[in-house]
C-alpha cells in the first residue's frame, strides 16, 4: 500500500490543495511541502527522487566498507519539486554494532531535518553554535563543508548540521557513537550528478528511521 503524504515537521495528515488553498496544509503547521510516502530502497526509487529533487540528494560515495543504501524520502509534490531529501545508509559502526546515517538536504523552513534530529525546528537554531569552530568537515560536491554538532538532541543520536550549496545539510547518526564516522573526512556526492553510477548503489532493507523519526 502506497500510503499518503504527511507533514515533514510532525508526520501528521495534510490536506491537498483545493478550493480554499493552493498549497498543502497541515492542521498544526499550516502550509508545508508534503513528505511523500517512503518506499523500499531500490535504484528505481533513487532515480525517482533525483529526477524530482530541486535540492541535493546526498550520499557518502563511495560508501563506507560494509554499508548499504537503506532508503530515501522526499518532501514536495509534482508541482513544486522536491524541496527536501533524506537518504538513509546502514552498516557496521566504528565501535561495533549496526550504525545508521541519514543525510538531509532541505530549503530553509521545511523542517524535515529538525524532525529527524529530534528538535523543535524547523531549522537548527541556537543548538548549532556557529560562533565556535566546526566539529567536522565533509567534502560535499567537491567543496569542503563545515558541520557543527547540534546541541539539545535526544541522547540516542548524534546530529551535525551546516550549509552546502546554499541549503541546509543535516547528518543524523544512530547510535551516538557512530558519529565517529563523520570525523573521517566523509565524501558526499549529489546523486543528481552521479549519472550511471547510481546503478552501482548497493541496496539493503528499508531503514525504520525513515518511518519513525
Amino acid at each position: 500500500m502506497r500510503g499518503e503524504p504527511s507533514c515533514p515537521k510532525c508526520g501528521g495528515r495534510v490536506r491537498a490543495p483545493g478550493l480554499f488553498a493552493d498549497s498543502w496544509q497541515c492542521g498544526v503547521h499550516g502550509t508545508v511541502h508534503p513528505l511523500q510516502p517512503v518506499v523500499p530502497p531500490s535504484v528505481e526509487a533513487l532515480v525517482v527522487v533525483t529526477n524530482r529533487a530541486r535540492v541535493p540528494v546526498w550520499m557518502p560515495w563511495p560508501l563506507p566498507v560494509g554499508w548499504l543504501f537503506t532508503g530515501v524520502a522526499c518532501a514536495g509534490d509534482d508541482r513544486s519539486g522536491g524541496r527536501a531529501t533524506a537518504v538513509a545508509c546502514s552498516g557496521p559502526g566504528p565501535l561495533g554494532g549496526v550504525g545508521e546515517l541519514l543525510l538531509i538536504a532541505e530549503e530553509l523552513g521545511v523542517g524535515l531535518g529538525a524532525r529527524f534530529a529530534g528538535i523543535p525546528g524547523p531549522d537548527p537554531g541556537p543548538g548549532m553554535r556557529v560562533d565556535k569552530p566546526p566539529h567536522v568537515k565533509v567534502l560535499a560536491a567537491g567543496r569542503p563543508t563545515p558541520l557543527w554538532h547540534v546541541e539539545g538532541t535526544p541522547d540516542d543520536r548524534a546530529v551535525f548540521a551546516g550549509e552546502a550549496c546554499g541549503l541546509w545539510l543535516w547528518a543524523v547518526v544512530w547510535p551516538e557513537q557512530t558519529g565517529l564516522l563523520m570525523y573521517d573526512e566523509m565524501v558526499l556526492t549529489d546523486l543528481r550528478d552521479a549519472g550511471a553510477e547510481v546503478d552501482l548503489v548497493p541496496c539493503g532493507a528499508l531503514s525504520p528511521r525513515l518511518l519513525t523519526p
